[in-house]
């Protein structure tokens, strides 16, 4: 199955024969850096492999769509809760520059016994199940293959099904995943005990996978009351995950630790923040780094937000980063948007590429301020380390409430996370192995006693059943559905018409949602403002209206508002009136014809019109007009009679009269061109004149039935009007 670029994704497609879908490959795959990579006018240092198919920048289009892509990875995260309706996010992400795609676990799946089957919708996120994980692997397989470049799927081992979960994604072709457990301990009371030794096996199976592993370090900056505080601890846990995945055989190189910046505005960020990340790059030169946002302090407004990720940005340029996530405002909205998935994504792609060669131009200072805060800061790391070997190891520091303490240590202000050695989920469940164990497992970790039944197999103890399910994926148990009502084929069916016929709604993260985003400014109190705006967005005839963000302007003067509704109706594309795309010449193409040939224009808004600014959009070189292209201007100003305008046409011997008109009372604007079309045929130049006219009001086909040759409506631009003068020309010539 391939994908076709001009046709949606067929997610029943997907679904089909997917009990015998084997995924193409396994393991991590980093970007194909480039040095020195031409794109149109530029050389890039810092760039990768560009994409077979892609969506630019908005403003690439000044440059022949270039779409160069940096050398970093770059993540999004996806829980929408339905997961036929991510892989089409994915596709879109995908083209937009990610090539990690992160899928969020549901939060109560840290506590499931094992795997969960079906396919549930989430809440908060995706239940992990293995058709859904293999339902995306497959779509990835194909949307890597449309973009040009390897896709990493991503997800959480934690929690007391961790390495039932590792091992259902090292036979699914899962790339990377989260796996610390630190984790499981601080952040779902998971007895610790049971926690590391899952762990262990967790960490082996994903280690045959050759998948990356991303630490949990950054929930405790996410977690604790003042998360500035909190760095040494993050770097102690840092050491902790790596050093013990190491012990497991997992090789340096697939080992991330997963940075934070801690603060978040007003705070004075670079100043806390940089030294923070030279300092974990310092201590931690053999690991990989994946930089993300920090959330604690993450709010609804998309501007912030937007600031935040492109300033952290910036400190990945200035140290380093092997993966650049990319949290989207999403996290202070508690709505999973399509567009913001996309939107961060485009920020990051565009920030650092923006800050390409930025360490050739700029150096870290060797004294001062910077180099003093990274050593002291790595100083107290490892004085905090030392403390926890002093009170006799990790589980003792849990006991005693070392982690997530507020305090900037050796400060603590006894708020810290406690755990004990013998309590938490799963307490009491670790036994130790029989003398005789034997698992015939590819990945095993720990005594096996594979010797005694074959002193040949100890490396490989599946060979004495022929293979295990790592090997042999035939002997998978695939189980697709459970529930009859919650399950991927009766969404489907519930969406059926948006998706096969020519009904479209709008949408946030499901198809057929419905949802739309209005903007609004009330002038008046911020609480005012909130319900002012919900009464509004019912009486548009939304449905389960809701403020999603509020700003004050000012206390008294007004309030921003953003409402999130449900459209209730659905549009049939069919049925709309959809005029062609206007017919645009390449700028290289106008240029030429006009130097071989020059063309003169007189221009003027005509009648009692006072308005300038459209015209000038469309003559200026300023504003992209036509100027730009060699054409010559003679501008004669406002509220010009149409007799003068093409009087001066003739006395000009101009090319071309261009007309322009916003008022429209009593038909004015259309009897203006009537009447310049008029005037030219009685003063006998009409044959040798092009006439075009234009303004918001004016509707190309009642301007052409006037007598006019061209009118230009509302969005028109100088290289319309320049690639209708060149044609118009070369077709009066053909004529003549």
């Amino acid at each position: 199955m391939e994908l076709k670029i001009n046709e949606k994704i067929h997610i029943k497609e997907i679904l089909k024969n997917l009990e015998n879908y084997r995924p193409k490959r396994r393991g991590w795959v980093w970007r194909d850096k480039v040095e020195s990579l031409q794109m149109g006018p530029f050389t890039y240092k810092n760039c990768s492999k560009p994409l077979k198919n892609s969506v630019p920048l908005p403003s690439a289009k000044y440059f022949g769509d270039i779409d160069p892509q940096p050398d970093y990875t770059i993540t999004t995260e996806i829980a929408s809760g339905r997961f036929e309706d991510d892989i089409r996010r994915m596709r879109m992400a995908a083209w937009h520059g990610a090539d990690h795609i992160m899928v969020i676990r549901t939060a109560g799946q840290s506590h499931f016994d094992g795997l969960i089957e079906g396919t549930p919708q989430g809440i908060g996120g995706i239940p992990i199940t293995r058709k859904q994980v293999r339902a995306q692997r497959k779509a990835l397989d194909m949307i890597e293959e449309e973009v040009g470049r390897p896709i990493n799927y991503h997800s959480y081992v934690s929690g007391v099904a961790g390495p039932d979960i590792a091992v259902m994604f090292a036979e699914e072709g899962v790339n990377g995943a989260h796996q610390d457990p630190q984790y499981n301990v601080l952040y779902r009371n998971i007895n610790m005990i049971r926690s590391f030794v899952d762990a262990a096996e967790s960490k082996k199976m994903m280690t045959w996978a050759d998948m990356a592993q991303i630490d949990g370090a950054h929930n405790a900056n996410a977690t604790a009351r003042e998360a500035w505080k909190v760095m040494p601890e993050l770097m102690v846990q840092h050491a902790i995950n790596a050093m013990y995945s190491v012990k497991v055989g997992m090789k340096k190189s697939n080992i991330c630790l997963s940075t934070v910046p801690p603060t978040a505005p007003p705070a004075p960020c670079m100043k806390l923040d940089l030294p923070y990340a030279v300092a974990l790059r310092d201590l931690f030169s053999e690991y990989r780094m994946r930089a993300q946002m920090n959330t604690k302090y993450m709010e609804s407004s998309t501007r912030e937000a937007t600031v935040t990720h492109v300033l952290n940005l910036m400190i990945s340029r200035l140290t380093s980063a092997d993966i650049q996530s990319t949290i989207t405002p999403d996290e202070g909205r508690n709505v999973p948007w399509h567009i913001y998935n996309m939107e961060a994504c485009d920020t990051a792609k565009q920030a650092l590429v923006g800050m390409d060669a930025l360490l050739d131009m700029v150096e870290l200072k060797k004294e001062g301020y910077l180099p003093e805060k990274v050593r002291e800061l790595k100083e107290r790391a490892v004085l905090f380390l030392e403390e926890i070997l002093e009170v006799g190891g990790y589980f003792k520091a849990v006991e005693e409430g070392f982690f997530v303490d507020s305090g900037y240590y050796p400060e603590r202000n006894g708020d810290g996370i406690v755990r004990k050695i013998d309590g938490g989920i799963g307490a009491g469940t670790v036994f130790e192995r029989d003398e005789d164990y034997f698992a015939p497992v590819t990945a095993h970790f720990g005594y096996n006693n594979v010797a005694q039944y074959d002193p040949n197999a100890v490396e490989n103890p599946s060979a004495l059943i022929g293979g295990c399910t790592f090997e042999v994926p035939e002997k998978i148990v695939y189980i697709d559905e459970l529930d009859e009502t919650d399950n991927v084929n009766v969404r489907l069916e519930e969406t059926k018409e948006l998706r096969e016929t020519s009904k479209i709604k709008p949408e946030v993260e499901w198809t057929g949602d419905g949802i739309v985003q209005l903007d609004l400014f009330l002038p008046t109190s911020r609480r005012v403002a909130e319900f002012a705006a919900i009464e509004i967005g019912k009486k548009m005839g939304l449905a389960d209206v809701e403020v999603i963000h509020k700003e004050v302007m000012h206390p008294s003067e007004g309030t921003r508002i953003q409402l999130k509704g449900r459209v209730e109706f659905a549009i049939d594309t069919n049925a709309l009136v959809i005029p062609p795309e206007p017919e645009v010449m390449t700028e290289q193409e106008i240029r030429e014809d006009i130097a071989a040939r020059p063309m003169k224009i007189v221009a003027a808004t005509v009648g009692e019109d006072e308005h300038s600014v459209g015209l000038r959009e469309i003559i200026d070189i300023k504003h992209g007009g036509i100027e730009k292209y060699g054409i010559e201007c003679h501008y004669l100003g406002t509220s010009v009679p149409v007799e003068k305008l093409v009087d001066a046409a003739i006395e000009l011997n101009a090319d071309a009269i261009l007309a322009s008109t916003i008022i429209s009372h009593d038909d004015i604007h259309y009897k203006n061109m009537r009447r310049i079309h008029e005037l030219c045929v009685e003063k006998g130049i009409r044959d040798k004149i092009m006439i075009a006219c234009g303004g918001t009001q004016v509707t190309p086909e009642l301007a052409v039935k006037q007598g006019v040759d061209a009118g230009f409506g509302r969005g028109s631009k100088g290289i319309h009007v320049a690639t209708f003068l060149v044609k118009r020309r070369r077709e009066m010539h053909h004529e003549n």
